[in-house]
């Protein structure tokens, strides 16, 4: 067994040590809080609707808006998270790949989200929310029925206008219970006619629709009744379009709703 050299001693070795340490890299500390959750790195992405910026960490993305510039930005964030917040130059690429692909209208393109502060029933909206397939919507009272609260068609409402992340959970596909356009958070009603026109739906006769008290359509072949958009209701021909005003006024006259796009009864 060798013995160290007396020779050595403890100061010897501790400035030895220190001749070899060098500078943590720059950004190292913030990234480290980005991604186990403790801060988050925003970037600004093009959309359809305009540039918007984009928040994320480790956990997923955290909030979308289209804030005017990153100081609005950066001060919204910290009104709501209360974490620190980082600009960097661009998203990661594997984050701006699959956010590209869900609002390319891929619904196998899992964004993963950090909704850390909603409670569950917010959760759920959201959750529900996700499913609405690209170019077309729901009303606010098919999404009650379907998370298991129908009566609470006002909460779902409240819960999308606080919708952190609008574009990857798309409310604007969701509408009023009379199958108006209705609200939109993320720049106001003109940007939700803007997406949905964008992803295929037709809100003016959406509208035109809706003015007229239509909520569903049928087809008088298979005697089954949809909502205006789903994508069985667009194959409908028009000499075999049945329009109704309710579900009511469609089961009085034979047809059963579409196991697809399960419209619902709403009070």
């Amino acid at each position: 067994m060798t013995l160290p050299s007396p020779d050595i001693t403890t100061d010897a070795v501790a400035g030895a040590l220190r001749d070899l340490s060098v500078a943590a890299p720059a950004g190292l500390v913030l990234d480290t809080l980005i991604a186990v959750g403790l801060a988050d790195g925003y970037a600004p992405i093009a959309t359809p609707i305009g540039r918007m910026w984009v928040a994320w960490n480790g956990l997923g993305v955290s909030l979308i808006s289209g804030s005017m510039d990153a100081a609005a930005f950066e001060a919204e964030f910290s009104d709501a998270f209360h974490r620190p917040l980082g600009r960097v130059d661009e998203l990661p690429d594997r984050l701006a790949r699959v956010i590209e692909r869900r609002l390319a209208g891929d619904r196998q393109a899992r964004v993963p989200v950090d909704l850390r502060g909603r409670t569950p029933f917010e959760r759920a909206v959201l959750d529900k929310t996700v499913q609405i397939p690209r170019g077309e919507v729901r009303p606010y009272g098919w999404i009650a029925a379907e998370i298991g609260h129908p009566a609470a068609v006002r909460a779902v409402g409240t819960a999308l206008a606080k919708n952190p992340i609008p574009l990857v959970i798309p409310c604007h596909r969701v509408v009023r219970t009379d199958g108006h356009i209705g609200r939109y958070s993320l720049g106001g009603p003109e940007n939700k006619r803007a997406l949905l026109t964008w992803e295929g739906a037709d809100p003016d006769a959406l509208e035109e629709l809706a003015s007229g008290g239509i909520r569903y359509v049928g087809s008088d072949t298979t005697r089954i009744v949809c909502h205006l958009t789903c994508r069985h209701a667009r194959r409908i021909t028009v000499r075999h379009r049945v329009p109704f005003r309710s579900l009511g006024d469609a089961a009085a006259r034979g047809y059963r709703a579409c196991r697809d796009c399960r419209p619902v009864r709403v009070a």
